[in-house]
């Protein structure tokens, strides 16, 4: 079984609040892009779980394929084990989903191949249990993510293409970027529905990661003054994004960052009907 594990970027993000345990109490809107990693699952007669990666430090035991898989194992006690091997093409820890995806593919994939005819809800409780954004993988598309991330809305496709994708090898911890936030000062939150209608792009953690990692400030600036009508750090970066008026323009500025040794990816979002192709189409 081979399937696509999608990336995402969030059009949106504000914190409304502190949680217990550290987390914070955010609305943000998630959308699919056309940027996946390729995992492939294949049965084995010994119960028992075995993972590859093109990246060796994503091999072991710590990676979310492989906790979400022994959970699984563990819990259900399937006769026959698993082989996946990871494909990685989307950036680690860089605000883009990766690792959720590649847990939320692999929930999806071993309740077919072990048969254990999970629910949907079943899913979605195991996914919120590993961590705050997996549930939108479940989905796909554009989505509302309220409390930590977890609880998904379904919203209609927002369709964006000619999207710059900008890495610059930075790995920002999440819990620093929610810790520069000054959620107290916060007089007017933003809400999704201005981006909805309005197009206006917003990250309430942008500032202060901005401001504690020049490079980010600089990428950003830089992709507005290349003619991006939009600049913005995916969630918690290190991923920004710039959105062009067309390809043409997108292209001169993703080579002024490849000539700086940049990772670059042009991409678009994707609708829900193209998304559910790798999660309940699995071939």
């Amino acid at each position: 079984m081979l399937a696509a594990s999608y990336a995402k970027i969030n059009l949106s993000l504000e914190v409304l609040g502190k949680l217990p345990q550290g987390y914070h109490r955010i609305e943000t809107l998630f959308a699919s892009i056309d940027l996946y990693d390729g995992i492939r699952f294949a049965l084995t007669k010994t119960p028992s779980i075995k993972l590859w990666c093109n990246l060796k430090e994503l091999s072991g035991t710590n990676n979310l394929i492989f906790r979400v898989a022994d959970y699984l194992l563990q819990e259900y006690r399937p006769a026959q084990g698993i082989r996946i091997e990871l494909e990685k093409r989307i950036p680690i820890a860089a605000g883009l989903g990766g690792g959720s995806s590649n847990a939320a593919i692999t929930l999806v994939a071993l309740n077919r191949l072990w048969e254990l005819n999970l629910s949907s809800e079943r899913l979605e409780a195991i996914a919120a249990a590993f961590g705050s954004d997996i549930n939108f993988f479940l989905h796909g598309g554009c989505c509302l993510g309220e409390d930590r991330g977890q609880e998904i809305t379904a919203l209609d496709d927002i369709s964006i293409s000619n999207i710059l994708l900008v890495n610059p090898g930075l790995q920002i911890p999440s819990a620093e970027a929610y810790r520069l936030v000054d959620v107290e000062s916060i007089s007017q939150p933003h809400s999704y529905r201005q981006t909805i209608r309005e197009n206006k792009f917003f990250n309430r953690l942008e500032p202060g990661i901005r401001a504690r990692y020049p490079l980010i400030d600089a990428i950003l600036r830089q992709m507005t003054k290349a003619g991006a009508h939009s600049a913005l750090l995916s969630g918690s970066g290190s991923t920004c994004f710039g959105i062009y008026d067309n390809i043409n323009a997108l292209n001169k500025a993703r080579a002024e960052f490849e000539a700086q040794g940049f990772w670059t990816h042009p991409t678009k979002t994707i609708g829900k009907e193209e998304y559910q192709k790798c999660t309940q189409n699995l071939s």
